[in-house]
């Protein structure tokens, strides 16, 4: 089966009979077969609704614009929120970082292997100390310098650079808070990874906090960025069990392994259109 041929429809909506059966019959009518459907409802008595399906559809150009007046149709008699997605069209996505290079890293090599499905169309920092590790992947590396004076400044460079351009941007360890103007502007989802099991130990220096208190288990925290502090939706989080013998540095390594894998793990999801919002809530599937 070819990829090219694959597409997919999310849903979200007030819970009733019958929604799961019109969005098959509409699939069918198009000659698309369903290759993995996912739903979930909070009750199924006027609840809240949420729905992934994956489907193989042939000459997927003319089948989806049909599809797409189909689900119009739906949408307006079933009060459906639904979004269809060519998953032929990789996701443009600029990661921003600072100095701390293990998520960006990574991040870069899972795409070069083609384990992440995304485009990487820049690398965004307020330092310039990686500019030759990312050269190595053939990414533009812009370097926008912040600071208390210039950060409105900052921030309106990086939305010229990127608005209308990235349809995702990861905060791979950028350590600046973005700004509500910013996130209202940009016009794309942020994912944030959080040094911390989100919501203990929120802010800077977690691991140093997380020492004084004796904790047995560290983590880390994928969520997407709000204007409310480390308080976003959370897509994913892990943790590892550690003991008195660490240290804060310590610590700080086995976190950065965590720190790793949980925004891999969340990046990923995102890029085949896994997470949907409930409230403040995701849905992962």
């Amino acid at each position: 089966m070819s990829r090219s041929n694959v597409a997919r429809l999310l849903v979200s909506c007030r819970d009733r009979e019958g929604i799961v059966a019109s969005l098959s019959g509409a699939l069918a009518d198009v000659g698309a077969n369903i290759i993995t459907s996912d739903q979930f409802s909070s009750d199924p008595y006027g609840g809240s609704f949420s729905l992934r399906m994956e489907f193989y559809v042939p000459n997927p150009d003319e089948r989806l614009a049909q599809l797409e007046q189909r689900l119009a149709e739906l949408g307006s008699k079933l009060e459906l929120d639904y979004r269809l997605v060519d998953a032929r069209r990789r996701k443009r996505v600029a990661l921003f970082v600072s100095r701390y290079d293990h998520c960006l890293l990574d991040l870069l090599w899972r795409w070069r292997r083609g384990e992440l499905g995304m485009d990487v169309i820049a690398v965004v920092s307020n330092h310039p100390d990686l500019r030759d590790e990312v050269a190595r992947f053939g990414v533009p590396y812009h370097h926008i310098p912040v600071n208390k004076e210039t950060k409105s400044d900052a921030e309106r460079a990086q939305i010229d650079l990127l608005c209308g351009e990235a349809e995702l941007i990861v905060l791979a360890r950028y350590m600046q808070v973005l700004s509500d103007d910013f996130l209202r502007r940009i016009g794309c989802p942020v994912i944030n990874i959080h040094h911390s099991f989100l919501p203990a130990f929120a802010g800077a220096g977690p691991y140093l906090r997380a020492h004084h208190r004796g904790v047995k288990l560290i983590g880390a925290t994928a969520h997407y960025a709000t204007e409310d502090l480390d308080e976003g939706p959370i897509i994913e989080q892990d943790v590892i069990r550690v003991t008195h013998r660490e240290g804060p540095g310590e610590l700080e390594r086995i976190g950065a392994d965590v720190e790793r894998t949980v925004l891999a793990r969340a990046v990923n999801w995102h890029l085949d259109d896994r997470v949907l919002l409930q409230g403040h809530r995701t849905i992962v599937f």
